[in-house]
């Protein structure tokens, strides 16, 4: 039996199933259109630092929003594929915590695609890492995962241990920025057998939610004390305030 007719035959077995609800669809790790519609996508005009949605049109010209104006992040430029509610809301917390790492194969290529405007020659992807203790409990890094997926619809180069969490500082959730940012101070490090592949070097980070972009911070610190080139920052989802 031909390869083709394998495929045709799983397909018709195991067909494609929505990522979201279950529901028949026609292609693998997709959206059913229902899903699709409860989805929050990010388009239009975006904030060039963040990557949070801006009123207004288009015109081809970097704009910022009012909280990266009066305190412009340590990265260059950042983009997110979801605003962090609805069906993206429930997507990142499965892939998170519901053990289901197949949903970075959807969710990297959303990524990827809104990712073209952060791709620098020779660029390295890196991911968000997680401490020890939490890798033992979830079993993966959700951010590594979408970092892989990302890399290989994008053609760069992927080094998932890059950065490293030696201390457990406690969950973000319920704290104010200025308190995210202060428990992040010196969170994140380079390896030390992995930061030579950092210097000069620019980098797409990667996480699955951006908040107050505190995580980010001390990602970004991290790679310009192992002397980075130009350090972009991309993330799965970005929590937004409503209009």
């Amino acid at each position: 039996m031909t390869r083709g007719k394998i495929q045709t035959a799983i397909r018709l077995i195991y067909p494609p199933r929505c990522i979201g609800c279950g529901a028949l669809v026609e292609e693998e790790f997709g959206l059913c259109a229902a899903c699709w519609r409860e989805t929050p996508f990010i388009g239009g005009l975006v904030c060039d630092s963040c990557g949070v949605p801006l009123i207004g049109p288009d015109l081809g010209q970097p704009e910022h929003c009012d909280d990266c104006l009066a305190a412009p992040p340590p990265w260059g430029q950042g983009r997110a594929a979801l605003i962090y509610r609805d069906n993206a809301r429930r997507l990142v917390l499965r892939l998170k915590h519901a053990d289901r790492p197949d949903l970075a194969r959807a969710a990297g290529g959303w990524m990827a695609r809104c990712a073209a405007p952060l791709l620098r020659p020779g660029m390295i992807v890196v991911p968000v890492p997680l401490h020890p203790r939490r890798l033992l409990m979830r079993r993966y890094n959700q951010a590594a995962l979408l970092a892989r997926e990302v890399a290989r619809r994008l053609g760069l180069d992927c080094c998932p241990d890059l950065l490293i969490r030696p201390r457990l500082r406690g969950s973000l959730d319920g704290l104010s920025q200025d308190a995210r940012h202060q428990r992040m101070q010196g969170a994140i490090g380079a390896h030390p057998r992995r930061r030579h592949l950092l210097a000069g070097r620019p980098v797409l980070l990667v996480d699955d939610v951006m908040t107050s972009g505190a995580t980010f911070h001390a990602a970004t610190r991290a790679c310009a004390g192992a002397a980075a080139g130009d350090v972009n920052v991309l993330a799965l989802a970005r929590v937004a305030k409503r209009d």
